[in-house]
């Protein structure tokens, strides 16, 4: 099993081939999915296969990685473990890509060689939900507990601005 993966790969060369990749991605080489994340730390197993199926070039597979975001009601880290099935139809036209079998996503290549980290960057990119939050509501608690300290703090420290006018009340000066 090969564990070091390649750069650069040629995804019609590896079709025709029935190339396999097998191994470990940094998280920290994907530099646009580290930008949602809390922490890049890790590695994403990769385990893709192509082949092709007729004319239709194709790459399957799965990528298995868990991600530490950012909750969007707490702002905490919240983890998020991601197996993607990839179903990939290879495609240098836009005709090619029409003519894809529907349960495969289109792989438009503009040159003949692609950087594997962009392939799954993107494949995991589209698998990121787009609030992500804890399945507890992470927010109602800490929301509760900061309105209380604040509320508390507040109303000691500040005097009523009201207070002038109910003294003039009181006194009868207007």
């Amino acid at each position: 099993m090969q564990n070091r993966l390649p750069k650069i790969i040629e995804p019609l060369h590896l079709a025709d081939k029935r190339g396999e990749l097998h191994g470990q991605l940094p998280l920290k080489d994907l530099t646009r999915l580290c930008e949602k994340l809390v922490d890049n730390a890790g590695f994403v197993d990769v385990n893709l296969y192509f082949g092709r199926e007729g004319r239709l070039a194709k790459i399957e597979g799965n990528l298995e990685v868990t991600l530490l975001l950012e909750c969007q009601n707490c702002l905490q880290g919240v983890e998020l473990k991601v197996n993607n099935e990839v179903k990939l139809g290879i495609a240098t036209t836009f005709e090619q890509v029409d003519r894809l079998p529907p349960d495969y996503e289109p792989l438009l290549l503009e040159e003949e060689t692609l950087p594997l980290s962009l392939l799954v960057e993107d494949e995991l990119l589209l698998n990121l939900p787009d609030y992500p939050k804890h399945e507890h509501d992470c927010i109602i608690k800490r929301a509760t507990q900061k309105l209380a300290v604040a509320f508390d703090e507040t109303t000691l420290k500040k005097p009523n601005p009201f207070s002038v006018l109910a003294h003039l009340k009181s006194t009868g000066e207007s």
